[in-house]
């Protein structure tokens, strides 16, 4: 198991946008006739407040699980995790999450569907922040349209741009660019670090891509098979704004062989 990142990041936990993650020895077990399945091992591990985070492991190896706990959609049966200095003792107000399915209301407009976080949390005034999110995503043209009426990229721009709207410290995506074709999942990797520089929240990215992990973090967490724990933290040491040939080059390959090596080893694929 790796201790990742342990340095202390100030007295608040929170930046001007984004906030810290702590996990202290969290372990999950889920309940069954034969005594339980440990989905996550003994896992400790800091993020500090507006870092991009990405974790990369094998199929069914606890990565949307992790997610789930920081969350607070889901507690964990050992440890403990922080947020700002904060337990989470349920879910999470202040963040922003994203799903492979965009989940967006067929029924509402682009803008009304970006307007909904604002309208559950009783905030008003938001309309200018939502068309200035939608203009960011080049997706302003579509404001009265419908989510049927989008592509999928389109609809995941304008997924993120709903996740981003009230400002949350936090930005949770899980495999939000898995169904998309390469062409468009280029793209919103390219406006996934834009929004991370541009936002300053703090992100976490589960992906089974590894160059996707690489592009779009500042740290790339390799998780093991099950019970996930982690294996490997790594530095991600190239400089934003990052253009897409930056995956042809040797220090970002090296990276990547990495990764590779750790699933060759336990004889495992990632996908």
């Amino acid at each position: 198991m790796v201790a990742a990142d342990l340095s202390p990041w100030g007295s608040t936990g929170r930046s001007a946008a984004g906030a810290s993650i702590l996990l202290k020895n969290v372990e999950k077990i889920y309940g069954g006739p034969t005594g339980g399945l440990r989905a996550i091992a003994p896992l400790t591990a800091e993020l500090r407040a507006g870092q991009a985070v990405s974790i990369v492991g094998p199929s069914g190896c606890g990565k949307s699980t992790l997610m789930r706990l920081i969350a607070g959609l889901d507690a964990p049966s050992r440890g403990e995790i922080l947020i700002g200095n904060v337990p989470v003792t349920g879910p999470v107000p202040d963040i922003g999450i994203v799903f492979q399915r965009d989940l967006l209301l067929e029924w509402r407009k682009v803008l009304g569907n970006v307007l909904l976080p604002a309208e559950i949390k009783g905030l008003p005034d938001m309309e200018a922040r939502a068309r200035e999110l939608l203009k960011e995503f080049d997706v302003e043209a579509f404001a009265d349209a419908y989510p049927w009426q989008l592509s999928g990229g389109m609809r995941q721009r304008v997924a993120i741009a709903r996740a981003l709207l009230t400002r949350p410290a936090l930005l949770f995506l899980d495999e939000p660019f898995s169904a998309l074709d390469a062409l468009t999942r280029d793209q919103m990797n390219v406006l996934l670090q834009h929004v991370q520089t541009t936002e300053g929240v703090t992100t976490l990215l589960i992906t089974h891509s590894i160059m996707e992990a690489i592009f779009c973090a500042d740290r790339v967490l390799v998780m093991s098979g099950r019970p996930g724990a982690i294996i490997d933290d790594i530095r991600v040491p190239f400089e934003r704004p990052r253009r897409l040939a930056l995956r042809e080059t040797a220090e970002f390959t090296a990276i990547g062989r990495r990764i590779r090596e750790h699933f060759e080893k336990a004889g495992v694929l990632v996908g």
